[in-house]
């Protein structure tokens, strides 16, 4: 804006500037003064990016312009639009170096008005108009000076504002890590250790009642082996994930939800059906790391009917119905307690229910847990949007 103005004042005064000057020489300077200041005010005020920093670091720039801005003065006379060139020189002095600066500039500029008008303003001139366009100067260079400290204490503003963020960005970041680790440590390994513990202590209870039943020994070691391999293979597959940075390729999740039902039946005993209720309609590519956390869902939706529940059956359907993926996981126990909720759940230290939530948020995924349309038991209903399909 100060160059702006700076170039309108330029280019009405020049004309007088011209016509004033005195023939050969002075016409000559004149005409340089006015070239230079245009130009150099031109491209300050266009590409500011560029050559503003060279202005900010060479002082010396601004005082060569006040001296080229004073020969044009006393050729145009301080009563042409050009005094008010002067007038923006503190005040960019301000801006561009401080008050300190500003102050020189201001009394500069000053000075050199005050002699413009004691050698050329016609001697009615009244004091109060000699003193008006330097009073302008200083004001203007402590309006500059006050208008960088404000630039500047937005500038720290916004400096601390980005670093307040950025830091609450880190710490957003750590806090969902954690969590994602607490809920892969709860539904894989921490299960699976617990298993292997149980397990352990049947062995040791059988081989201390009935040794002379070896084959029942034979039995339990071979699920405790069992168990600790699984262990050992689920801390495995979890510290993969954490150096993983490229993305995994693409599994289909209806068949690895069959694999892992009969898996489960298998492991529990509990009678567990797995259902497509789309045989027909492929499965949509997903994501490694979206399959995984629907596939975790699932299962921790089976251990937890094992666990708690004692269903007699449980009941898995999959498979897209328009751009939906659902994933149902109904066990015919003895249901959730009545106003269970997350909060209650959490202060409890049961933290099962509360990942498999926020795994589904994670999707970008609906889950709801209850009985549904079921007299008894709990469903698990996990609902993923697909992208529409291409025809």
């Amino acid at each position: 804006m100060v160059f702006g103005f700076r170039l309108a004042m330029l280019a009405l005064s020049a004309p007088a500037a011209l016509l004033n000057a005195a023939p050969g020489l002075g016409t000559r300077l004149v005409g340089a003064a006015v070239v230079v200041t245009f130009i150099t005010s031109y491209a300050l005020f266009r590409d500011w990016e560029r050559f503003g920093p060279l202005l900010l670091r060479h002082p010396t720039l601004l005082a060569l312009d006040t001296l080229f801005g004073a020969l044009l003065l006393v050729s145009a006379g301080p009563d042409t639009p050009l005094a008010y060139v002067s007038v923006c020189t503190p005040l960019l002095a301000g801006i561009a170096y401080g008050y300190r600066a500003a102050a020189v500039f201001a009394s500069l500029q000053s000075l050199i008005l005050l002699l413009v008008y004691a050698t050329t303003a016609e001697a009615d001139t009244s004091l109060a108009e000699k003193l008006l366009l330097p009073g302008f100067c200083v004001i203007t260079g402590a309006g500059g000076s006050a208008l960088r400290n404000l630039v500047l204490r937005f500038g720290a503003a916004t400096q601390a504002l980005a670093e307040t963020r950025a830091r609450l960005a880190a710490t957003e970041a750590v806090a969902a890590e954690r969590a994602r680790l607490a809920r892969e440590m709860h539904d894989s390994v921490a299960k699976t250790l617990h298993g292997v513990a149980l397990a352990a202590d049947g062995l040791a209870a059988t081989a201390a009642t009935t040794p002379q039943n070896p084959a029942l020994i034979t039995r339990q070691a071979e699920l405790v082996a069992r168990a600790s391999r699984r262990a050992a293979t689920e801390s495995r597959e979890l510290l993969v994930d954490l150096r993983r940075h490229e993305p995994s390729t693409t599994t289909d999740v209806l068949e690895e939800l069959a694999a892992r039902t009969a898996d489960f039946t298998t492991r529990t005993g509990v009678p567990t059906t797995y259902h497509p209720t789309s045989p027909a309609t492929p499965t949509p590519p997903l994501p490694a790391a979206v399959t995984r956390q629907l596939l975790s869902i699932a299962a921790e939706a089976m251990e937890n009917a094992h666990r708690h529940a004692t269903p007699t059956s449980v009941d898995v359907r999959a498979g897209v119905q328009g751009d939906l993926l659902r994933i149902s996981v109904y066990d015919d126990g003895r249901g959730l307690p009545p106003g269970t909720t997350l909060e209650q759940l959490r202060r409890a230290g049961h933290f099962g229910l509360i990942g498999m939530v926020e795994r589904a948020a994670s999707v970008g995924a609906r889950i709801r847990m209850g009985r549904g349309d079921h007299p008894k038991g709990t469903e698990v209903l996990l609902e993923l949007p697909l992208a529409p399909r291409r025809t």
